[in-house]
């Protein structure tokens, strides 16, 4: 794979319906078709957000992100960064799952905006510190 061809996204929507079920579902079908495309990445969620970063091929990213713009478990996606990167961030992970544990911002903060607000830099900084404080046990 040519370094160019390695693309970075990451996205926020807000679940519709949020249960143990759902979010299971969601993360076995993203681990099936990533294993699939060649992706990875981590999710990171609670009741009021998904924060998602995905990356691999860009053909296959932009697929991923077109199913997922389609898929009625989201609402209000809104696409943060899309960049094209030399290295993955979470390579050893089809889907790392992150209960937002990482998650900087409250709910308050997301409901009024701060994802309007907020550079690129520190979305990609707090996905940075997932991928450096997820243990191997998290690998899927």
């Amino acid at each position: 794979m040519k370094i160019t061809d390695l693309s970075q996204l990451i996205y926020a929507s807000q679940p519709f319906g949020y249960d143990a079920t759902l979010l299971s579902g969601i993360l076995t079908d993203a681990r099936r078709c990533n294993l699939r495309d060649d992706i990875t990445g981590a999710l990171v969620c609670r009741q009021d957000i998904y924060l998602q970063l995905l990356e691999g091929p860009s053909e296959q990213i932009t697929a991923a992100y077109t199913r997922i713009c389609r898929d009625d478990r989201h609402v209000g996606i809104n696409r943060l960064v899309s960049r094209q990167v030399t290295d993955r961030m979470f390579g050893s992970w089809a889907m790392l799952h992150d209960p937002a544990k990482s998650l900087i911002w409250t709910m308050k903060q997301i409901e009024e905006g701060i994802l309007d607000r907020i550079s690129p830099v520190e979305i990609i900084d707090m996905f940075e510190s997932v991928s450096r404080n997820a243990g191997p046990e998290h690998a899927t």
